[in-house]
């Protein structure tokens, strides 16, 4: 198993340990309890000694007790030390994950990485439990009963010592046959999710549509994929059971014929037979028991390497020792920044932006779809990295600034920002966990989102669903409006965040920014006019370049972009919808 994911046991080392010396004690017992049955056949029954009997079937009871409670034991720590160890799997990935830059996350797919957190972790945790009980036993078991057998018939260890290569063999080669289906089942178990995921969150737009049907249809090709592929390798798997059946029946057989010849000859006695054939029983369900955790093993290596995946993800973004903890203003500065979503050398999303705002300025942004608005605003709070040139904020780097001391005063409500499961308080806490009633109410009265909220029999308690998805789109972008606001930001970012709101309502909005907030930096990224006109600066944007700056009187005379822009919604009545 990984090393690098072995480190996530931590506090359960004990458990870990423990349960396979447990589980050798628990072979240890069912070893010698064959030796006593065969004393019991042969002295104590052959000599009708009712005295021996009794005697030795309490000893053999005793230790068929003893043998239970090592292996109820082992079974226990061995659940503790798994389960452990899978919380704390789960702990490492999800907080390796706070920690990547969007760029991080864009490697991998959310339903991705959700699989890892949940079927992946879950196979590495029971292919862990097996190996340190069941893989831990099996050699054990082996070993002692192969020894007993010598001590007590030398033909029959020999033809063990033939047929365990030979079973052992046949089965790892069954268990290596089915490993490359189940590589393939998880890489669909992540397609597999993210239909379910999108079916669920789109659920409304299925409906709209009456797309049902079609979504079933979907995913029932992909369940039909994941079952042929299990199919497909439990086929390979099934024949374990027959190999191993075939094999003991042999076993048995030829063992008869030579206990019952020695028997006959007078150098084995009843007794020891039986314990002979019980010893070559143990053995090969031992090789079944390594085969069936083989199995495992190589079921969790493909969620191992999955795990790992994530884990071995370098954040792009680290805070050094000597980073800015405080951010002194609200100004900002574009120096010949270019930005590329592939890095260096891929295509530029940004070109040779240059720009400085000053603390306390409205910005409005406004440009055609893909002309980079979006892009442009996520460098200021180090959402990613610039690829050349540099962003700064209060006239320091973005980069040369602590992560959480600048995100803190960069306060940005996204295009697709969500709400989450619980009250309205706790949804606008996010910004300030401390926050009084007052303040939470007060930012909402700011945002306009107080009125709405008075209508609601339980007010400020009401309970937010999952998303955010029993409040309208409006209200959902207005109550994220609060919760950016409530951290008192230096700057705030309203990245096409007022769009589902009416004319009246956004002008509001805008009129309490103007009032209650004058010292924030507010740069308000719109589609409609109306939402930038009174901005102190407008920038336009086009393919990723700066195409105007000034005031909305100026570029109406000055830029082409905004005046064609202006004049449509204008006549187009954009405002009156």
């Amino acid at each position: 198993m990984n090393k690098k994911l072995l480190r996530s046991v931590r506090e359960y080392k004990r458990q870990s340990f423990l349960t396979p010396v447990l589980v050798a004690l628990e072979v240890l017992m069912e070893v010698l309890i064959p030796l006593l049955m065969a004393n019991i056949i042969d002295v104590g029954i052959m000599n009708g000694d009712m005295s021996y009997i009794m005697k030795m079937g309490l000893l053999l009871v005793l230790m068929a007790m003893v043998a239970l409670f090592f292996g109820a034991k082992a079974g226990q720590l061995a659940a503790i030390a798994s389960a452990g160890y899978a919380k704390n799997l789960r702990h490492d990935i999800f907080y390796k994950i706070q920690d990547f830059s969007f760029g991080n996350i864009d490697h991998f797919s959310t339903p991705g990485l959700v699989t890892r957190l949940t079927t992946d972790i879950t196979n590495v945790q029971m292919a862990y439990m097996f190996t340190i009980r069941l893989l831990a036993r099996a050699p054990i078991m082996i070993v002692l009963s192969l020894i007993m057998t010598m001590t007590i018939s030398m033909p029959i260890a020999i033809m063990m010592l033939i047929t365990i290569p030979i079973l052992g063999g046949a089965l790892i080669f069954i268990a290596k046959k089915a490993h490359p289906h189940f590589i393939q089942v998880f890489d669909e178990y992540d397609i597999l999710n993210n239909s379910v995921q999108e079916n669920v969150n789109a659920a409304r737009v299925v409906k709209a549509y009456v797309r049902e049907d079609y979504e079933n249809e979907k995913f029932g090709k992909i369940s039909t994929v994941v079952f042929n592929l299990f199919t497909r390798a439990e086929k390979i798997v099934a024949w374990n059971s027959p190999v191993m059946q075939f094999t003991v029946y042999t076993v048995v057989i030829v063992m008869v014929l030579i206990g019952g010849e020695s028997i006959i000859r007078g150098t084995m006695l009843t007794g020891e037979l039986t314990s002979v054939i019980v010893y070559a029983l143990q053995i090969l369900m031992s090789l079944m028991m390594v085969s069936f955790v083989f199995v495992m093993i190589m079921i969790a290596e493909a969620s191992t390497d999955r795990i790992s995946e994530v884990l071995d993800e370098v954040p792009e973004m680290v805070d050094v020792e000597t980073a800015e903890k405080e951010v002194a203003n609200g100004d900002i500065d574009f120096e010949h920044v270019n930005f590329s979503y592939s890095g260096k050398g891929g295509n530029l999303s940004l070109k040779d932006v240059n720009l400085h705002i000053k603390s306390g300025q409205i910005i409005g942004v406004i440009g055609g779809t893909g002309s980079a608005k979006s892009t442009l605003v996520q460098l200021i709070p180090r959402l990613y990295d610039v690829t050349e040139g540099c962003v700064k904020v209060g006239g320091v780097d973005v980069r040369d600034y602590n992560l959480k001391a600048l995100r803190d005063q960069v306060s940005m409500v996204l295009q697709k920002n969500v709400l989450f499961t619980g009250s309205i308080y706790e949804n606008i806490r996010w910004g300030d966990e401390n926050a009084t009633d007052e303040e939470v109410q007060r930012v909402c009265r700011l945002a306009q989102a107080d009125s709405f909220i008075q209508e609601f029999p339980a007010k400020y308690d009401t309970m937010i669903v999952e998303g955010g998805n029993n409040v309208s789109g409006g209200q959902k972008q207005r109550l994220c409006i609060a919760r950016a606001l409530l951290k008192k930001p230096k700057i705030l970012i309203l990245d096409d965040s007022t769009s589902a709101v009416d004319t009246k309502t956004d002008a509001l909005i805008r009129q309490a920014f103007r009032e209650e907030i004058p010292d924030t930096t507010k740069i308000i990224i719109a589609q409609r006019i109306s939402s930038v006109e009174d901005a102190d600066m407008i920038i336009v944007m086009d393919d990723g370049e700066i195409n105007g700056i000034g005031t909305s009187e100026e570029l109406l005379k000055t830029n082409d972009i905004y005046r064609e822009v202006y004049e449509s919604q204008m006549k187009g009545g954009a405002d009156n919808e």
